[in-house]
């Protein structure tokens, strides 16, 4: 070979990679991924992302996040006009609404074989199924427990956490505090249905209570019962009456009083652990749910999913379904708990000796054991009645029968709308 042929055939071989290279870069595919903004999670999917990207150099996820309060009406409004995310991120509650508006397409059962999904998931994924292919699935599940301050309960003298329903009362009780003029400065418990307590009133108190809040597979509301009668009497009985041991709207938000140290404790969900490890100065803990006083327990499991939007088409759609492998993953999953404190959707990830007997992670792990997962028809409408349940015992003098009634009336008239259709 002459040197002038090598010369010519190196010049071509180099020719033929620039090309190659060229055609390489210009086959990357960018995916967009949005969620509502939570620091924790979002700290959690940057990591998740830059992973993914290292293993997948031919695809680049952007994320975008949004406040809470303008999350849904972003992405209603963003895909059906063919822009926004391709993957995104919604609570369970959502979906029918999420696939009536067209915004979600199935998962390629071929990529996501149900059999395989309900073997290896947590049952409570299965409301995610629709004939031969699910919808969306989560990277974490929650569940609900009991916070505590620990500075809060060394200076009123408590040494350990209430665990039945009675000794929870008793010991808001003690970590009360009342100004000259009677008003509370600092509540023993939170309380408001805007946070958690309405799933802790419905899933957790009426089952307690010896009832059970729907029928029919949650197509029937049953609470309006002598069960749910003793539930929200117990619930309203903690900030109604001189003995009152929270209040409504107490520093607006509840986890905010417990943020700030002013509350003694407060009912949340796994999710909150991530930002709680971030706050200055606050000393914490946590338990499972506190039970009856013969030993009834209860708790209520929810978990946000990630689909595919209708936008995603083509190369996006193909990158899309290989994102939503990674961030259902095990690898993803443990992530997700080290990082925002969300437990992993797959048994085989949470439910290890470690994590079941971890001090922070435990008390919701376990309380996964006998959890109950609300399937909803509108999460939102079915919320803010109960909001308006205790408003109107509250603001209306209503009473608590008359208020109960309304509110299952008016949730049985949701559900039937919907499931008409």
């Amino acid at each position: 070979m002459t040197t002038e042929f090598r010369k010519l055939t190196l010049a071509g071989m180099t020719s033929l990679l620039a090309l190659g290279a060229g055609a390489a870069q210009a086959e990357k595919v960018e995916i967009e991924y949005w969620q509502y903004f939570f620091d924790a999670r979002v700290t959690a999917m940057e990591q998740l992302i830059e992973s993914f990207e290292a293993a997948n150099p031919d695809i680049d996820v952007t994320m975008t996040h949004f406040p809470y309060a303008d999350y849904r009406t972003k992405v209603a409004a963003a895909v059906p006009a063919g822009e926004g995310p391709d993957v995104v991120q919604l609570f369970y509650g959502w979906l029918n609404d999420y696939v009536e508006a067209e915004l979600i397409q199935p998962l390629p059962a071929a990529d996501f074989p149900p059999e395989t999904i309900e073997a290896e998931f947590f049952p409570m994924v299965a409301a995610m199924r629709e004939g031969d292919n699910y919808w969306a699935l989560p990277t974490a599940v929650r569940s609900l427990a009991l916070f505590y301050n620990e500075r809060l309960f060394d200076e009123a003298g408590i040494d350990a956490p209430p665990t039945t329903l009675d000794e929870l009362v008793e010991t808001a009780a003690k970590l009360t505090k009342r100004d000259g003029a009677g008003n509370i400065t600092q509540v023993g418990i939170t309380a408001g249905m805007t946070a958690q307590d309405h799933h802790w009133f419905r899933e957790v108190l009426v089952r307690q209570m010896g009832g059970e809040p729907y029928l029919d597979d949650y197509q029937t509301v049953n609470y309006n019962s002598e069960a749910g009668q003793k539930a929200l009497e117990f619930y309203t009985n903690l900030f109604t009456g001189d003995d009152a041991v929270s209040a409504i709207g107490f520093m607006d938000e509840p986890q905010a009083a417990f943020k700030a140290g002013r509350a003694g404790m407060h009912i949340d969900g796994s999710f909150r652990i991530g930002s709680l490890n971030k706050t200055r100065g606050l000393k914490w803990g946590v338990t499972e749910l506190p039970a009856t006083a013969d030993g009834a327990r209860s708790n209520y499991s929810s978990y946000w999913v990630n689909a595919i939007t209708t936008k995603a088409e083509g190369a996006k759609y193909d990158a899309s379904v290989k994102f939503m492998q990674y961030i259902t993953s095990d690898e993803a999953m443990q992530v997700w708990l080290d990082v925002v404190g969300e437990l992993p959707a797959k048994p085989s990830v949470g439910m290890t000796d470690a994590n079941a007997a971890d001090e922070t992670f435990g008390p919701f792990i376990r309380g996964l054991a006998y959890a109950n997962t609300t399937k909803f028809a509108n999460e939102s409408a079915q919320r803010q009645l109960m909001v308006e349940m205790v408003e109107r015992i509250t603001l209306q003098d209503v009473s608590l029968a008359d208020s109960l009634a309304t509110a299952a009336e008016a949730e049985q008239a949701i559900l039937d709308d919907y499931y008409a259709d």
